[in-house]
């Protein structure tokens, strides 16, 4: 199993959320890029305002790593012309892939006409510019019949509106691994959830993010049936090290 060709290299940490000056946090954000350009991985998973860093770095050493970048983050709660705002300015600096998060709260709430408009124009968007796109349902945040129901939601929504060559193209993913649960409870891909996402997102793939830290973790998710991992521990990862920290 060639692992690194599942692995979205993530770090999607602003300079204050890791408590660093703008100029500390653009260096690790470069050297994520090159460790993902040096090993690589399917994509690097970065802010929109790193974009255009990475697609340079990444065009310069004439590679094949995706430049993939989050939309809304990490809440989803933006409307959606300002996702569409947002992703469109990621198209145009170089983006490759499309992580929006979905409007969790208002679907959570019932608020349905929100999240099918998002998940209908955002897909649209993406697929339009011939991007991958994913939706980020927050698993967290969700009980084991909205899991279902969303992944259903999404899938039909998809189904109803592309063509089929395009299923491929359209993911579900579990997290944004920035949502914060209550006495430790984890918050990011549990097999739990990640079997209900793969049981009713077909033809949709899955990308299971947040919390898988080991080789074993990563592996396990593959023969499952994911289709991406959104890691921010990649190198350590495919090293077969423990990483107990980070996305």
């Amino acid at each position: 199993m060639n692992l690194k060709s599942y692995i979205d290299s993530t770090y999607l940490k602003t300079a204050e959320l890791a408590g660093l000056t703008e100029d500390e946090n653009e260096s690790i954000v470069k050297s994520f890029i090159q460790e993902a350009i040096e090993e690589k991985f399917k994509a690097v998973m970065i802010r929109p305002d790193k974009v255009l860093l990475a697609r340079t770095m990444i065009d310069q050493a004439k590679s094949k790593v995706k430049v993939g970048t989050v939309i809304s983050f990490p809440t989803g709660e933006n409307s959606i012309e300002e996702k569409i705002e947002e992703a469109n300015k990621a198209i145009q600096m170089g983006a490759d892939e499309l992580d929006f998060v979905a409007n969790y709260n208002a679907f959570i709430n019932g608020d349905l006409s929100i999240v099918k408009n998002e998940i209908l124009n955002g897909t649209r968007v993406g697929l339009q510019n011939h991007k991958i796109v994913k939706w980020i349902i927050e698993v967290a945040a969700l009980n084991e019949k909205q899991i279902i129901q969303f992944s259903n939601l999404i899938k039909n929504i998809v189904i109803s509106n592309f063509k089929e060559e395009c299923y491929a193209n359209v993911f579900i993913k579990s997290s944004t691994g920035f949502y914060k649960t209550e006495n430790n409870i984890p918050n990011g891909a549990t097999k739990e959830s990640i079997v209900l996402m793969l049981e009713n997102s077909t033809p949709l793939s899955v990308k299971a993010s947040g919390g898988i830290r080991t080789f074993q973790e990563a592996k396990e998710m593959v023969q499952m049936g994911v289709k991406r991992i959104g890691t921010s521990s990649a190198k350590a990862i495919i090293n077969g090290e423990a990483n107990g920290e980070g996305y």
